[in-house]
Order: C-alpha cells, then structure tokens, then sequence
C-alpha cells in the first residue's frame, strides 16, 4: 500500500511528500467511511521509508516500528481535508540500525497531526 503521491524535496536528513490518497473512497485505512486523524501516522511512517531508502539509510525490506512518541492529532479525521497532504519526516537520530524521526502531516498551512517514531531495521535487513 502506498499512500504518497510524490516526493517534493528531500536532502541527507529531511522529506516533504504529497498525498491525495487521504480522499480516495477505497482508501485501505478507511473504516465506517472514515479516515480517522490517527492513520495519519502511517504517512510519516510512509515518508520516514522514503526517505530512508532514498538516503541509502534502509533496505528495499524496510524497518520495524518501535516506538511512537509525543503524537498530536490537531483534527479529528482526515478524509474531510480538500487540500492535499503535506507529510513531512526529519531525521533527528542515526544509530547503527535504530533511526528516529519526528514527523507532521499538514495541509493548507495547517497542521493536522505530528509526532516520532524509532525505527530498528532487523538483523539480515541488507
């Protein structure tokens, strides 16, 4: 499942991406035709992969989440925004195989949730 549209910049640390998935009917996060704000994480986690992989940080077979951290929600649900997501990941950490990242997931200027997440690529991941 890819929820990005398009990778708009990124550099050795930092990846701002697009989506417009957020209001598709057959999006696969939708439940009870909604696309609550906390699958909203899943587009950071999405943009961390992007960017870990274009940064030759991770393998092709991606990393295992293992901690979420200090996630806001600013909305309820994600599926009534018009304007297409910007989901933007910060590496602020690079450890051996443990990588932590802030993200935040906005549109139209407004921010709509935010939060970190440490990733471990496993052992054999290369």
């Amino acid at each position: 499942m890819c929820l990005l549209e398009s990778v708009e910049t990124w550099d050795a640390n930092r990846i701002v991406c697009r989506a417009i998935s957020h209001r598709a009917l057959d999006n696969p996060l939708r439940r009870a035709g909604c696309l609550p704000a906390l699958c909203g994480v899943e587009y950071g986690l999405q943009a961390m992969a992007a960017h870990g992989t274009l940064a030759g940080r991770l393998s092709r077979r991606a990393g295992l989440l293992a901690s979420l951290r200090q996630t806001r929600l600013h909305v309820e649900r994600l599926d009534d925004i018009s304007d297409a997501l910007v989901v933007e990941a910060r590496r602020i950490s690079d450890d051996l195989r443990l990588l932590v990242y802030e993200f935040a997931v906005s549109a139209g200027g407004r921010p709509l949730l935010d939060g970190r997440a440490i990733v471990i690529e496993p052992p054999g991941a290369d």
